[in-house]
Order: structure tokens, then sequence, then C-alpha cells
């Protein structure tokens, strides 16, 4: 698994430079890389999908096809649970990565409005926090959802 991630990071740091080369060229350079990550996300999504549809069998060929459908028939019970235990747990990741995220944009405009008030007036310290640390709830309350379900799986 390491000599994975040591082969990738000339890739990684080769498209770190390739996006600080396309980017110097201003919005034309952003437009391209806002664009560019478009068409991978979508391409990711039709990925995941084919992934998902795809059965066991699929690869199989041949004789090969035939002994996977009997070990499929088989282990029906045990691949209706394997299927739920990978809804569960995607859920579980959408839901930490969704208010995460969520949490990130809440807590960026809240901070600057809390950061801007105290710069006027220092004595709204208290309650400009209050509000930055509800925003940070929500990554929490995400987090929760998560955990229960990855019990659920």
């Amino acid at each position: 698994m390491t000599s994975v991630w040591l082969a990738g990071l000339p890739l990684i740091g080769g498209a770190a430079i390739l996006v600080r080369l396309v980017t110097r060229r201003g919005r034309s350079g952003v437009r391209v890389m806002a664009g560019t990550g478009i068409v991978l996300a979508g391409a990711a999504v039709v990925l995941l999908v084919v992934a998902v549809h795809a059965g066991p069998a699929a690869a199989a060929t041949g004789s090969a096809a035939a002994g996977a459908k009997a070990a499929a028939g088989a282990k029906l019970a045990a691949a209706t649970s394997s299927g739920s235990n990978t809804a569960a747990l995607l859920g579980a990741g959408i839901a930490v990565a969704g208010s995460t995220i969520g949490a990130g944009i809440a807590v960026a405009y809240a901070g600057a409005a809390a950061l801007a008030a105290m710069s006027e007036r220092p004595e709204v310290f208290g309650r400009a926090m209050v509000i930055v640390g509800l925003a940070e709830g929500i990554a929490i309350y995400g987090l929760i959802i998560g955990i229960l379900l990855i019990g659920k799986a």
C-alpha cells in the first residue's frame, strides 16, 4: 500500500505544478480548472454508478461465470447484508462530508462577521463566539449521524 502512495507522489506534484501554471493566466485559467474539476467529478459519479451496478459475475468469463453464479446463489444472504453495509457506510461518509463542508462555509461567514463586529466593539466577543460555535455544531451533528449509521452497518 505504501508503494502505491510513493508511486503517486510524482503525479500529485505534477498536478500541483500544472494547476499553478494554468491559474497564472487569471480568470480564464481558473475557469479551465473549474471546468476540469466538474468533468472529473461527473466521470467519478458515472464510474461509481457503474461499479455499484456491476455484479461480481461481470468480470468472470466462461466456466468461471457458472461457478460465480453458483457461489452467488449460495451466499445470497451474505451479499444482501454486504450491500446494506455498503449503503450505510456510504451514507455515513456523505453525512460527515456534507456537514463538514456546510460547517466550514458557515464558520467562514460567521467568523468574518464576528471579527468585523469585534474590531468595532470588543464587548461583543462572547455573543460572536456563540454564533461561531453554533456554526461548528453542524459538523458535530453530521459526525453523530455518521456514527449512528456505522453502528447500523
